[in-house]
């Protein structure tokens, strides 16, 4: 298991908090915490092994792409395909937009 921490200047606010995915499944979760400030701050547990450049990749192409939301992410990997990783992030910042 592989334990990641990331940051990025946040670009909205969001309220509330919002889950998506199931890690159990062999997929991954998200959660998502909306908090005041500028940042936000991903944590990321992974059953892959040196993936830091994938998602931080990922993560910069969903700031270029779209606003960030601050707050705090966690995020629970079981070895999901970046597409599916997107998605899952995509729709928790969705569900905190509709809060």
């Amino acid at each position: 298991m592989e334990h990641i921490t990331l940051s990025f200047p946040a670009t909205r606010t969001a309220t509330g908090k919002a889950l998506t995915g199931v890690v159990g499944s062999g997929d991954m979760e998200v959660l998502f915490t909306a908090a005041q400030g500028q940042i936000l701050t991903i944590d990321i547990t992974t059953s892959v092994d040196n993936s830091e450049k994938r998602w931080k990749a990922l993560f910069e192409r969903l700031a270029a792409l779209s606003h960030l939301p601050a707050g705090q992410m966690h995020i629970h990997d079981f070895g999901a395909t970046p597409g599916v990783a997107r998605i899952r992030i995509e729709q928790v910042f969705e569900e905190v937009a509709h809060a």
